[in-house]
Order: C-alpha cells, then structure tokens, then sequence
C-alpha cells in the first residue's frame, strides 16, 4: 500500500456505490470568516450542506488538502500534522445511516480494501443528553455489521458531536472508527478517545440530522447529510503496521534530506533532536502548499500570511537546533514537490514562486535575527548587574513584538549568560497583545458552517461586482487573492503590485454602484470547467476540466465560477462604499468595503 493507491481506493470504492468524484478545492476557504485555512474537506461544501444544489448530484468524494493550525505547538509528536489530506464522501439528503455504516464497516475490514481486524476495531458513538437521544440508530447498524458490542463505546457531546459554527444550524451525532494498535493500555480507564496513542482515530462519519434553534431546541432535519473524513496519513501509517505517520513514504525522503543538510540522522524516538526533525519535515510541507495554492498567499503579519511565516520561521528555528543555519528550506521544498507531482500537479506550475517566497523570507528572517541578538547585546550589560538574573518577561515581549525575535532564542542566549527569562510575565504580555489584537489568530470551533444569512449573501455578491470592477479600472493581471466575508462587511485581497490611487479607487466604487443602480440580471448556468473557461468565467482553474461547475452571470458585466450564495436583484445590494485599500502582503491589495442601506 502507497498513498496513491489508497486515494484511489478510497476514491473507486464510492464511485462504485454511485458517487461522483469532484475536485479538492483550496486551502484558503471562499468566504469563510470563521477560520483561515479549510481545515477538513466539508468545508468548500458548506453552501451544499446548507442546502443548495451541487452541480454533481448528491453523492459526492474527493481528496481534500487540508491545514489545522489549531495544534500548531504539538507537532513533532508521532500523529499531530499541519498539513495532511483528508478523504471524504458526502450524502445531500441522499442516503443516511443505514446505508453509510455498512459502507464503513466494509471498507475498513473487506481484504479488498482496508482489512483491518475487526477485533482490533473500536466504534464510539454520542450518549445523549438533556437535548438529544442516544445515537441508537448507529449502535443497532454497527452490530449488526459485526462490531462486537463491546467494542462500541458510548460517549458525549465534546467527543461524538458535529455542532454548528455559530448558535445555530445543522448538527448531530457522529460515529468515530478506532484502531486498537496492541500497545499496553496508559491506565485501567484507557479507552478510545484517550491520547496515549493506544488507540488511533482513523475515520469519522458525521451525520447531519438536527437543526438547532435560536431558543437552544434540537429539531430533526428534513434534509439528513452525511459528511465523512478520514486522514491519508494516518490510514497509511496504521495499514503499514507504523507506529509514526512520519515513518511512511509522505514523510521519509524529507527527513532523509533533512539529514543531509544538518550532518544529522533521524532517529525516531522522542529525543529533541527527533522533534526538530519532525517539526521541520511538517512545517515545510505545510509552507509549500500554503505557498503552491491557487490563492498565492505570501508571508505577512496577518491572517494566512502570519501563520504562513510562523511555519517558516518556526523550521528556521529547528534546523539552527541542529547546527544548520544556511538557507535550505528551497531544497525541501523541491523534494516536498517531487513527492506530490502525481496528485497534486498543479504545485509544479507555482515552483518559482514557491522557492522565491522561501528565499525571501529565510533572508528576512535571517536579519531580524540578527537584530535581536545586537538588541540583546546592548541590553546584557545591565541584565548582568542584576542579582536576580532573569530577563524580563515584559523585555522579552520587546524582543519579540518589536524585533520579531523569537522567545526561544532569548532564553537561548539568556542561558549563555548564566540568566533566565521570567515565562509567565512574557505570556501574560503575550496573552494582552492577543486580546488587543485578534488578526493572526484562527478562530476554533466544531462543525464550521460558514455564515448564510441575507446580508452575508449580499456581500457574497458584491464581490463578484468588485472583481470585474478592479479588473476594469486596473486591468486584467488582476486576480481575486482571497475574501473574507462578515454580515457587517467584505474584505477582498488580489493581485496588484502598486498602491491604488484615490482617482482608481473612486473609479472602481462608482463602477460598482452604477451596475447596481442598473439592476443587471442574475443567472446561473452549469457547465464543465472547460467550457466555463472558454467563455471568459473568473475562477481559480485548478480543477479537474470534466467537473460540473456552477457559473454565475451578471449581466454581460462578471462571469465567475462559484458556489456561493447571491442576491436574485442587485439593486437590495444598496450603495457600495470602500472604507480602505491596503498592502495585504507582497503584491497583493487589500480592499475593506460596506453596503449602505439607502432606503
């Protein structure tokens, strides 16, 4: 078993049982203001789930790219990744449980595919509360394929529960699939669930089938969805009988460079050195698909960027560990796209840019290192006179916030000088800099159903007016970047190297209103991604050619690829107004609007 031969499997299994196969989409989520990278595959078909129509039916699968920066601080432990591909199928008010466990059961135990043991599976399932039954119905299915029913493990809602983004929304139950690993249990209450690593979740089917109401009431759905994933990397370690997902083919030519470029060896046990190794083969990975996708997000102190540099320099900081402190992520990153040439080609055609960015930042980042150390030095001298010895944790958040020097290597160099550095003051200064300012961080939650309310939808649809409009006033090199969309406003970053003027930025709002004021026509059409592309439609054309896509026209004026809800009259858009353009990171903008209501 390789990777590729498991996406396939994965993939044909479904196809066989009616399902279409539809393409990963990016790793930036279209209009998503809950999270900033797509953190598992459900999320480009949220508008589906939500209940539109998708162009390919209502039986879906694919291979989804995904980032979870959430457990950003535990890579470097045997399981935890930034990047890692999720492979999912979807029901839209097609089939439901009774169909989906079974489909389960015999993919993960037929010789034909998986072939687990089933004595060595373990099912959990939601116990039910106050607001909603025990998830009966999946019990019943399981045993009946075969679990035995002590392998079905019954818990609650902060373990077998898909809750909505926000207050309300679909939600419910899931079923999670386990592999006992035969490791000794951590204690007698070990379970699956526990993170000893006894047990290794492998598979997740979440079913979709309560709506929860603003006054905290659960009701069925009438539309039931099924949303599976489960983890390339991890299906892989377990079927190769690893006890490491970084001992298996996704991981093994990185750390063998690695290797080269320190003068070190990879051992995989849990020393530091190990750790180093890991969080670097991982960060690496996840900064070239950050850096290769269709969105060309590059380093920055905001949003994606910030994480995008965290990584970077984060991998910076490992390898100096290990003694090396010449450039070479480049050379990582040519080895990450070698790996990943067949399933993702798209990633070639971005090389340049990719080994430019990673150059570049290296080289930023290689000065502000040494501006921190000069900085440091000039504040030893009285650091030395003090009897307590220790830096303080308010200096070391100076270090950090007006230098960018990292606090590992203040209390580095502290070290070498006999001194400490006070952690608790510099988190608790970290901890207020993060209240003060909340760009940079990703917003956490469980379910991540992106906003769909009427003026989200109306903003949704400004964009697309926007984007012709920008087009037209600065040209056609001009390519969406990235949107984030609020009920209260839009936020659009794309491609342009220069500052708009005042002139072209009253150009592009006046062009927009005067197509709203004209009330253009709102259609949509489906089509293959090739005859989309042949009529001039705006889209990131990084998609399979023969997928359905659904194309949304604005008059003769925008003609974009997209899924997204939209307004049917442009004229309850109101007036369109840009409250700032900015620099968003290197040659990208960054436009902020609002919708006035004139009425």
């Amino acid at each position: 078993m390789n990777a590729q031969k498991l996406r396939r499997l994965f993939i044909d299994f479904f196809i066989e049982r009616g399902h279409k196969e539809i393409s990963g989409r990016s790793v930036i989520p279209e209009n998503d203001p809950t999270v900033l990278f797509t953190t598992a595959g459900m999320h480009p078909l949220v508008p589906y789930l939500l209940g539109n129509a998708h162009p390919a039916g209502t039986k879906l699968v694919n291979v989804q790219k995904c980032i979870r920066t959430g457990d950003i601080d535990s890579v470097g432990d045997a399981h935890h990744l930034t990047f890692f591909e999720m492979l999912g199928n979807w029901s839209l008010g097609d089939f439901f449980k009774k169909e989906m466990i079974p489909f389960s059961y015999e993919f993960i135990t037929s010789p034909k595919y998986l072939g687990f043991d089933k004595q060595h599976i373990y099912i959990t399932i939601f116990a039910g509360d106050d607001d909603v039954p025990r998830d009966r119905e999946a019990e019943q299915l399981w045993r009946a394929c075969g679990i035995d029913e002590d392998h079905i493990i019954v818990l609650g809602r902060e373990d077998n529960w898909w809750g909505p983004a926000g207050k309300t929304g679909p939600c419910g139950p899931d079923s999670e699939m386990f592999l006992d690993t035969q490791k000794n249990p951590c204690s007698p209450d070990c379970r699956p669930g526990c993170d000893c690593g006894k047990y290794i979740e492998f598979w997740n089917d979440v079913f979709m089938e309560y709506n929860k109401l603003e006054d905290g009431r659960y009701i069925p759905l009438e539309r039931k969805n099924i949303d599976t994933g489960m983890g390339v990397e991890r299906v892989l370690c377990l079927l190769l009988g690893k006890t490491s997902v970084y001992e298996t083919e996704l991981f093994l030519p990185l750390l063998e460079k690695i290797g080269q470029l320190t003068g070190k060896t990879y051992v995989h046990d849990e020393s530091e050195q190990a750790h180093c190794f890991r969080i670097i083969a991982d960060h690496a990975k996840a900064a070239v698909m950050i850096l290769g996708d269709e969105k060309m997000i590059r380093p920055s102190n905001l949003g994606q960027g910030y994480i995008l540099r965290r990584l970077i320099r984060r991998a910076v900081r490992m390898a100096r560990k290990l003694g090396r402190s010449e450039p070479f992520l480049g050379e990582l990153a040519d080895v990450v796209l070698e790996m990943y040439a067949q399933p993702y080609p798209e990633l070639q055609k971005k090389r340049d840019f990719i080994l430019g960015e990673l150059k570049t930042e290296e080289e930023i980042f290689g000065r502000t290192l040494q501006q921190g150390e000069k900085e440091f030095e000039k504040l030893l001298p009285g650091l030395l006179k003090n009897p307590q010895k220790i830096v303080s944790g308010r200096m070391a958040f100076r270090l950090y916030d007006t230098y960018g020097f990292p606090l590992e290597l203040t209390q580095e160099l502290a070290g070498e000088h006999g001194l400490s550095v006070n952690i608790e003051e510099f988190n608790q200064a970290f901890a207020k800099h993060q209240e003060l300012s909340k760009q940079g961080a990703e917003k956490t939650f469980k379910g991540g159903l992106a906003d769909n309310s009427e003026m989200s939808t109306r903003y949704h649809t400004a964009t697309h007016l926007l984007n012709a409009a920008l087009r037209s006033v600065l040209g056609d090199h001009v390519c969406q970047q990235g949107s984030n969309i609020t009920p209260e406003r839009l936020r659009f970053d794309f491609a342009h190297d220069a500052p708009m003027t005042k002139e072209q930025i009253q150009a592009v709002e006046d062009l927009v209103n005067a197509k709203i004021q004209e009330d253009l026509p709102i259609r949509m059409e489906t089509m293959s991604l090739d005859e989309a592309k042949k009529i001039g439609a705006q889209a990131m054309f990084e998609s399979k050619y023969d997928e359905v896509v659904k194309v949304y026209f604005i008059g003769d004026f925008s003609i974009e690829v997209c899924g997204g809800p939209h307004v049917q009259h442009l004229k309850d858009l109101g007036r369109f107004k840009i409250e700032k353009e900015q620099s968003s990171s290197r040659g990208v903008r960054r436009i902020r609007a609002v919708l006035v209501n004139e009425g």
